[in-house]
């Protein structure tokens, strides 16, 4: 699945494989030198630094997503400790020109959400009247601009959240879930996590009733252990992200959950961890479901997840970190498999990854967020 905060718009239907060709190359192989045994962090200020300045063609289909893509660039810049080769009054102004505003106070109840449009593409003009023609405004875009706001530096306070948060909990269901579009788009607990980002980010929590949400959050928890999309279903890794990371914004799990009382937790903890540890497969990487390779964006997804409860120290990372090199591109990057030309999205969690291995070149994660953890502090 597209299946963080970010990759969140893809469809659940598709299968992973489906899903993940949204942000991967379409090249599927190259001949190359073996792994490097390090973490060539001047190639990946590189790979950046040519995205930051021109996207490849092969990414035209994804234009819908350009924030999406902003984030991955700016913020792995921030985890490279480059961010000052950005322009970030440049970038700030990008980012603000994407926001849908209302035309007054009462547009707030028409059930619409005034949030980020995800690009140029889906940012209708208004009408005469000051109304939007078409608002495309999408939570996971809204994440994305917020997250790069965050990453730059640039102070919250000064946007109009009052307008984003109150027009937000028009997206709430009835059964504490989030649609990330006012009309048209489904629910799962992808977009429950792009809500409570957005609150935590935002220091207001008024744009959605966290009890709801974390009902509908504990329903999506499977036999196994696991969190899948929607109530009933399979367990996944970024379905288990959202829910945990969730949980944590919202305050209903503390940090090392596996050492308190297990008890008095809303989840099995030990349960959870069991399941997490099991994805770790025999190459040493980490797969999204049981029975599927191991992919570079797990180590994130699985990794943020056993960081948050406590477990992390349990994971193999010499392996891990042996499994991560092997899909290192030569041009910089990180590709899905080894093998594979880079891609955005497997690199920015390539960069968050090898930050939960505590690479010393990298900043530190905040896991509930996946964003730098100076930036996400707001420091």
């Amino acid at each position: 699945m597209s299946e963080t905060a970010v990759s969140i718009d893809s469809d659940r239907s598709k299968s992973e494989d489906e899903d993940e060709e949204e942000y991967s190359s379409p090249v599927q192989s190259f001949p190359g030198p073996p792994p490097s045994a390090n973490f060539e962090k001047d190639r990946h200020l590189m790979y950046l630094e040519m995205m930051y300045e021109l996207l490849p063609y092969h990414y035209q289909s994804q234009e819908i997503n350009r924030l999406t893509l902003a984030h991955f660039i700016i913020s792995g810049l921030h985890f490279l400790g480059a961010i000052d080769r950005v322009d970030k009054d440049v970038v700030a102004k990008w980012v603000l020109s994407f926001q849908a505003l209302p035309s007054n106070r009462v547009s707030l109840k028409d059930g619409e959400f005034y949030g980020f449009f995800g690009s140029r593409s889906s940012q209708f003009p208004i009408d005469e009247n000051g109304d939007l023609i078409h608002n495309g405004s999408h939570l996971a875009s809204t994440y994305c601009a917020l997250a790069i706001l965050k990453v730059i530096g640039h102070d919250l306070s000064i946007i109009d959240s009052e307008s984003l948060l109150l027009s937000m909990k028009n997206l709430q269901q009835v059964d504490g879930s989030f649609m990330p579009i006012h009309i048209g788009g489904e629910t799962d607990l992808r977009f429950v996590y792009c809500a409570a980002a957005i609150c935590y980010m935002l220091d207001n929590w008024s744009g959605m009733d966290k009890e709801s949400a974390k009902n509908y959050i504990l329903n999506c928890q499977s036999y196994d252990g696991g969190f899948g999309l929607i109530p009933g279903s399979e367990s996944h890794g970024g379905a288990t992200y959202c829910a945990i990371a969730s949980l944590r914004l919202m305050g209903y799990i503390g940090v090392d959950l596996l050492s308190n009382d297990s008890s008095r937790s809303i989840i099995d903890p030990s349960l959870l961890l069991n399941w997490c540890l099991q994805r770790q497969a025999n190459d040493g990487g980490f797969q999204g479901r049981t029975n599927k390779p191991s992919d570079t964006c797990y180590a994130f997804w699985i990794g943020a997840v056993l960081k948050l409860i406590g477990g992390d120290a349990l994971i193999d990372k010499i392996a891990l970190r042996k499994f991560l090199l092997s899909c290192q591109s030569k041009y910089g990057g990180f590709s899905k498999f080894p093998g594979q030309l880079p891609d955005l999205y497997h690199s920015y969690y390539g960069y968050t990854a090898f930050s939960l291995l505590e690479e010393p070149s990298l900043s530190p994660l905040c896991p509930e967020l996946g964003l730098p953890l100076l930036a996400a502090s707001g420091i």
